[in-house]
């Protein structure tokens, strides 16, 4: 079967094959925190990328694609200052997200999470222009990845769903991190039903 009709199967929405879809089983979480998705457009149409879940899930997002030329990416409009704006970076050296540093900025937050494995979001993170007024923080060590689906080779390294529920929930609730990671977990469940591998 070609790669054509393996797309052609799939929900648009949750990229699930259409007998497993789980659209109507994705919470709706209208939250002050806005997320901005960015992705490279190889990554776009790859069917195990996790972070487009996750706008589904939150109204208050889009998603912003990487690497093409004749579209080149510029985030000085984030730039405004009724808005906070924190760029999610898997490096050591910067700040970890977490409640005092949030309280030391009341403004509402504008989350820039780079998608992709722990190497191309450090590499993407350093390279996005107009995003020089953004503050880098990285996420408090928890637990690894449920996402057994790609392979990670860092690890701390989490799936860009993941990695989003957990931002989230430091940021606006740990009830909307709670909610967004048991669909996760439905999707990988789901997807590993369609590999017929049982879950582990």
């Amino acid at each position: 079967m070609g790669t054509r009709s393996k797309r052609s199967r799939r929900c648009p929405q949750c990229r699930m094959l259409v007998d497993l879809c789980i659209c109507q089983l994705i919470p709706c979480y209208p939250l002050a925190t806005r997320l901005v998705l960015v992705m490279h457009y190889r990554e776009r149409v790859k069917t195990t990328a996790t972070g487009p879940l996750a706008l589904a899930a939150l109204p208050n997002s889009e998603l912003r694609i990487h690497g093409e030329q004749d579209s080149p990416l510029d985030f000085s409009d984030l730039d405004i200052p009724e808005r906070r704006t924190l760029l999610l970076y898997p490096g050591d050296d910067v700040p970890i997200l977490s409640r005092s540093l949030l309280d030391k900025d009341n403004r509402p937050i504008t989350l820039v999470v780079p998608d992709g494995n722990w190497r191309q979001a450090a590499r993407m993170g350093r390279r996005l222009p107009g995003l020089g007024h953004a503050e880098m923080v990285r996420l408090p060590e928890g637990p690894r990845t449920e996402w057994g689906v790609r392979r990670e080779p860092h690890p701390e390294g989490l799936a860009t769903f993941e990695a989003i529920a957990r931002a989230i929930g430091i940021i606006e609730s740990p009830a909307v991190q709670a909610g967004m990671e048991e669909l996760f977990r439905l999707m990988v469940q789901r997807t590993l039903d369609s590999r017929g591998r049982p879950e582990a």
